[in-house]
């Protein structure tokens, strides 16, 4: 990391880090979630390649808060969903708590792959990766060509290896 970078956003965590904490927790409600928003927003900034020019400094700092405000309630969301399916598991093959981390992490990095994606892609690939159906039976669930499932598998592929 630059220092021009480091000192760039030491200033902005001077200035404004009370500012952004108060902004967050007017939206979530919780002054805890808050506080670890606003760290996580600052630590955005800090894997960021280059120092930003900054004229609104506010409002910079609202439009990354606003994203990482987002991913946080995906992952509440997908969060959500996790234990609803995991609660319809049988107790005897439910996963321990170690491979329940590993899966929700796991999906957690699907999901950050595939942003972005039409909802039917992604429905396309994971019908493909995780179910294992082949394209005939994706087109059948899907009610698409066999064409449109090998256009909607190569964009999700593509997706993923250059997110990697």
């Amino acid at each position: 990391m630059s220092s021009a970078l480091s000192a760039t956003i030491e200033g902005l965590y001077h200035e404004h880090h009370s500012w952004l904490t108060s902004w967050l927790r007017r939206r979530l409600g919780c002054p805890h979630s808050a506080a670890d928003l606003a760290q996580d927003t600052y630590l955005r900034l800090l894997q960021a390649r280059e120092a930003p020019q900054l004229l609104e400094p506010r409002a910079f700092l609202a439009t990354v808060a606003k994203r990482v405000l987002c991913n946080h309630f995906r992952r509440q969301e997908l969060e959500r969903a996790y234990h609803e399916a995991l609660a319809q598991v049988p107790e005897q093959f439910a996963p321990c708590e170690e491979q329940k981390a590993i899966i929700f992490e796991t999906l957690l990095e699907l999901d950050r792959l595939l942003d972005g994606l039409s909802p039917l892609v992604k429905r396309a690939f994971l019908l493909a990766q995780v179910d294992g159906l082949g394209q005939s039976e994706i087109a059948r669930e899907l009610g698409i060509s066999l064409a449109t499932v090998k256009r909607y598998l190569s964009k999700a592929a593509l997706r993923c290896y250059f997110a990697l």
